[in-house]
């Protein structure tokens, strides 16, 4: 019998129970994936994950949700108001879990919609840019820090069956 080596992907995080975040995963990253049992992946980078990851996705029965298509293809340009809150409707929602929010690094966009969520979740804004500058590493981007700190959480949708962390 062969062991294998679970290897989570890049930038990979849990949020909450049930609730991760992670980096666009490769094949070897699979394995580690399919033990999460995930029900959601809610994609952020503009552009399709690659086509392994999509028969990942389709052979586990997983329903994707691609957010920020119409966004912008300028990979340095904010995360919109409305992909968040499209994305919080998503996360908001238990029916969803497990989920895993990503992007391609796991970075920016990712980091951005974990930000406003723990804004959701009162966090104050130094725990917030922490959590943001564990992921984003040397690449930390000013706009979106002060994004989530302009965030306006009264805009969210809060479900009456919302997970239990909020």
């Amino acid at each position: 019998m062969t062991s294998q080596h679970l290897i989570p992907p890049l930038n990979f995080g849990m949020i909450e129970e049930d609730l991760y975040r992670s980096g666009q995963p490769n094949e070897l990253n699979f394995p580690f994936l399919e033990k999460l049992g995930l029900k959601t992946v809610v994609w952020l980078a503009p552009e399709e994950p690659n086509q392994r990851f999509l028969d990942f996705i389709d052979d586990q029965d997983i329903q994707l949700y691609h957010l920020g298509v119409v966004s912008s293809l300028n990979a340095w340009d904010p995360i919109t108001e409305e992909v968040v809150l499209e994305a919080s409707e998503l996360i908001l929602s238990p029916k969803n879990y497990p989920m895993i929010i990503m992007c391609n690094l796991g970075r920016h966009r990712t980091g951005t919609i974990v930000g406003c969520l723990r804004k959701l979740q009162r966090w104050n804004l130094t725990s917030i840019f922490e959590e943001y500058r564990r992921y984003a590493g040397p690449k930390v981007r000013v706009l979106n820090e002060q994004f989530i700190e302009l965030f306006d959480t009264d805009l969210v949708r809060v479900p009456i069956d919302h997970p239990k962390w909020l």
